[in-house]
């Protein structure tokens, strides 16, 4: 095996140190570990060229690794809230002018020469004096011994000495692999002698099994094994639904097991829940006070003039992730652990959640993470995850593949909640609102941890609703209550979705009352320029994002408008 520029460990709390994010082997090859997960938004392609650009990499040479799942030592690996890229745009930019100064300082001390008058240019050292040249490859290894330069020396490239950020002209890391189906998503790891596991689960939130008859499933050829998986209390989590897991050597025969169960349920607390009806108790919602969480002036002082009124409700229902590749997950337990290869969002919370599950450390799990058919939020919660290990635990030395269909998908999975929003604005002289009434009824994502959960969570409300950036004399924001009946998961965007539909919406409609253009309406009513208070944003604000480094700019929402 070549030796490689890297090393295993990382200093603590820092989590930019080249020695963990790249390496580079004797014959040149560079390859740059991503953290984050691949689902078709490009990050292991851009994370790599960030890298590769202050690294001054010839992007021919270069590779990408996939990190397994380890917080301590990739940092937070979750891929979540459109954030890989602004969180970690720096620290790779650090990673690899970090590199690069090693490789000048081991170009610099075989010469002789002070580092000054060495400089790197894709993929070599050069003696400017001289015009002596290093391939990186020749260097590695004298580089991989040196310390890392402490941050502040660092010299990062200004923007117009680019030469892969900002430019789209490089074909994705993994493009060629994807188009000749030789990439490696979560159906695609295989080992000799795998087991395939189907699950038949309950149909209604908090539902179990009350008893099954398994003899039919076991006389279909393949079927080996057919166990029951336990289900957890409400609220569940990530944890499983539980159900009957059948298992055989194929994943047909694990499916035709599964339809010859004979399975009698118990629905549970949810057994009555009906969509329909459920959207007329959030409309009846809508239309009483709610939980006030944000006023400035009044609006009841103002004279409600129904020629210069205008209500409206807006609903959206149970919305299903429904990637392209439905869930799955491979699983392996023996002594020492439990190994795991999965289409995962969040690396870490699988491997936290399934050492709870199990009984064993956090050390004693590594999760493998694949590429991704598509996530959109789905892919964050380890349940299937936690289904493949449960099964491979039953099985020891055996590789058990949990695969979950279409149906699966939609009948079993998280949904995005259900929302009913409703709106009334008082129209100034000026056609424009001078109050402004909102009130957002749906059950909360925070009662899939927390039971009796009857208002939508500090991070929802901060997802376009009580950050509302429109400039309006008088507002009131309201949070009636609404139960939980479902599995209620983030969906891409979460709360924006329902939040910026009926904002949206409503404007237009205000606009089209006040006989304006819809685009000039808008722009008239973000008003001045200015950021948001962000004291009025807090921790609500975008997963807890700051809120003075990312602020809300009204100059930036009016050029998106204009533009």
């Amino acid at each position: 095996a070549q030796k490689k520029f890297g090393a295993d460990g990382m200093p603590n709390g820092w989590v930019d140190d080249p020695k963990i994010y790249v390496s580079i082997a004797t014959d040149g090859t560079v390859t740059v570990v991503c953290n984050r997960s691949e689902m078709g938004q490009g990050i292991r392609t851009s994370l790599g060229r960030v890298l590769a650009d202050e690294l001054e990499a010839d992007w021919t040479r270069v590779k990408v690794q996939q990190a397994p799942g380890d917080e301590v030592r990739y940092g937070n690996q979750n891929t979540d809230g459109s954030r890989s890229m602004r969180h970690w745009y720096e620290p790779m930019r650090r990673c690899g002018a970090a590199a690069r100064t090693m490789l000048e300082q081991a170009a610099a001390d075989q010469w002789k020469v002070p580092i000054g008058e060495c400089h790197a240019q894709l993929h070599k050292v050069i003696h400017t004096p001289s015009g002596r040249e290093l391939e990186y490859g020749a260097l590695a290894i004298a580089a991989s011994t040196l310390a890392v330069p402490a941050r502040d020396s660092l010299r990062l490239k200004q923007p117009s000495q680019f030469r892969y950020i900002g430019s789209a002209s490089s074909v994705a890391i993994d493009g060629e692999d994807i188009v000749r189906g030789q990439a490696i998503y979560g159906a695609d790891v295989h080992f000799d002698g795998m087991l395939f596991a189907t699950i038949a689960r309950p149909a209604v939130y908090g539902g179990k099994v009350k008893g099954f008859d398994a003899s039919a499933a076991l006389k279909v050829p393949g079927v080996t094994h057919v166990m029951p998986l336990e289900t957890r209390p409400l609220p569940s989590g990530f944890q499983p639904l539980g159900g009957v897991a059948v298992v055989a050597s194929n994943t047909w025969a694990a499916i035709k097991g599964r339809e010859a169960l004979k399975i009698e349920w118990d629905d549970g607390p949810n057994a009555g829940y009906d969509s329909i009806a459920y959207r007329k108790a959030l409309e009846a919602a809508s239309l009483k006070p709610g939980k006030v969480v944000r006023e400035n002036g009044k609006i009841e002082d103002l004279i409600s003039n129904p020629d210069r009124t205008l209500q409206a409700t807006y609903y959206m229902p149970h919305l299903a992730h429904a990637p392209m590749e439905p869930m799955v997950a491979v699983a392996r337990f023996s002594d020492r652990g439990c190994e795991i290869w999965a289409p995962v969002q969040s690396p870490q919370r699988a491997r936290d959640t399934v050492a709870e599950r199990l009984g064993i450390a956090v050390e004693q799990v590594t999760v493998n993470v694949t590429l991704l058919g598509g996530g959109f939020g789905r892919k964050a919660k380890p349940d299937y995850v936690i289904e493949a290990a449960i099964l491979a635990r039953a099985l020891p030395g055996r590789a058990v593949r949990v695969q979950w269909t279409r149906e699966d998908d939609l009948h079993c999975g998280y949904l995005h909640t259900v929302s009913l929003q409703y709106l009334k604005a008082i129209l100034g002289k000026d056609g424009l609102p001078s109050g402004w009434l909102h009130r957002t009824v749906a059950p909360s994502m925070t009662a899939l941890f927390t039971p009796n959960v009857l208002h939508q969570g500090a991070a929802e409300l901060g997802m376009g609703f009580k950050n509302m950036a429109y400039a309006i004399p008088n507002i009131r924001l309201e949070n009636p209550e609404a139960t939980v009946h479902t599995r209620v998961g983030w969906y891409r965007s979460v709360s924006n979705i329902p939040h910026g539909f009926a904002i949206q919406s409503f404007i237009d409609e205000l606009a089209h009352k006040a006989g304006e253009d819809p685009l000039k309406y808008q722009v008239r009513l973000l008003g001045p320029d200015r950021q948001v208070d962000p004291r009025t944003l807090s921790e609500e604000w975008n997963y807890g994002e700051s809120p003075e480094r990312y602020p809300i700019d009204t100059a930036r929402l009016r050029t998106v408008l204009e533009t």
